[in-house]
């Protein structure tokens, strides 16, 4: 039997955050006499918010871990339809629900994060044959601290410190994360995690052909930078981030690689969606009144991740359908794959 430190051990080794919940539900099905554990998040899409169970574990075997860049947003239950959830949201606090009377099996809701520092939203769900005593409850509590101790520490260091959009070094992390889930790796997470790269190499996978990534630049950023300032272009970054915050899904991976280039990394299955996705940010960006500036616009370009891509070479065909957008007009968006089948681009860039 594994003990308390062990897995405490285990949660304070992760370098990626997507591995966190997985631990924590596997130290709480180890460690307690409980039959289920259950780990959902909010994730939200034009303002409705929905159910997406990132972690299922069962204590006899067997369970699941969902990637939030692959899920069907509708397909997914609505905020209200999970009244247990909602009320432990609410309350900040344990909601025990006993489903086969007083004195049978019950659910227990405890909230996954007790603040609101990175807008995230979730539960976790403890399935029991009856009420978690004070002990286990304490035990709960302990895991609990440790994780979001993790979790804070882990979404520092892949942040952008000016705008909260996740930084450079994440896209690496989330590329080859998607590309382990799509292999199945996954299904021993153990061996997914000692992965090693050797150093000065880069890993290359058979990856989704779904998976597409974005690149997005200020238009003329250095002139607005020199007319109004450091302090005004870093406003203008900072409603940037906002506007693509509202705009994309919850669940898309958001970046922001330095200077006025930002990013999204997607999971969709048809690219005429992906350009309306980026063409409804484009147009947002068009309409918003930057204080100071007034009118703001934004180029914008997108590839799909091919089965020999690597985080650099598909950010490099990104970025040339951005250099297309800016020397051809400015304030628009181009699809790498489109530019290619017109002869306008190469395969490499």
């Amino acid at each position: 039997m594994t003990s308390l430190t062990e897995h405490l051990i285990k949660l304070t080794d992760h370098r990626d955050r997507d591995l966190l919940e997985l631990t924590l539900a596997k130290a709480m099905v180890k460690l307690l006499p409980i039959d289920r554990v259950l780990i959902s998040k909010v994730v939200s899409e034009e303002g409705v918010k929905r159910w997406i169970d990132i972690v299922t574990l069962d204590a006899r075997g067997g369970g699941k871990v969902q990637d939030p860049l692959r899920v069907d947003f509708d397909q997914l239950p609505k905020l209200e339809d999970e009244r247990h959830r909602m009320r432990c949201l609410m309350e900040k606090g344990v909601v025990e629900y006993a489903w086969a009377g007083d004195n049978g099996p019950r659910i227990s809701y405890l909230p996954l994060f007790l603040d609101n520092r990175n807008q995230e939203e979730g539960v976790i769900e403890v399935h029991s044959g009856g009420s978690l005593t004070q002990p286990q409850l304490d035990l709960i509590g302990d895991l609990h601290h440790v994780f979001i101790n993790m979790y804070n520490l882990l979404a520092y260091s892949d942040r952008d410190a000016l705008t909260g959009l996740l930084n450079r070094k994440s896209l690496d992390d989330t590329f080859y994360r998607a590309v382990l889930d799509e292999l199945g790796e996954l299904e021993n997470p153990d061996k997914a995690m000692e992965t090693v790269v050797a150093p000065g190499k880069e890993r290359r996978h058979r990856v989704p052909p779904n998976y597409w990534l974005g690149a997005i630049s200020v238009d003329d950023f250095k002139a607005l930078k020199e007319q109004h300032g450091q302090v005004v272009a870093e406003e203008v970054l900072l409603l940037v981030a906002r506007i693509v915050n509202n705009t994309f899904r919850t669940y898309d991976r958001l970046y922001r690689f330095g200077g006025d280039e930002f990013g999204v990394l997607m999971h969709c299955p048809d690219e005429a969606l992906v350009l309306a996705a980026f063409e409804r940010f484009r147009a947002n960006i068009e309409k918003f009144n930057f204080p100071q500036v007034g009118r703001v616009t934004i180029s914008a370009g997108f590839t799909r991740i091919t089965p020999d891509d690597s985080p650099q070479t598909s950010l490099a065909r990104a970025e040339s359908a951005v250099d297309y957008a800016q020397q051809h007009g400015k304030n628009q968006v181009f699809s790498h794959p489109d530019l290619l089948r017109r002869g306008l681009a190469s395969e490499g860039a």
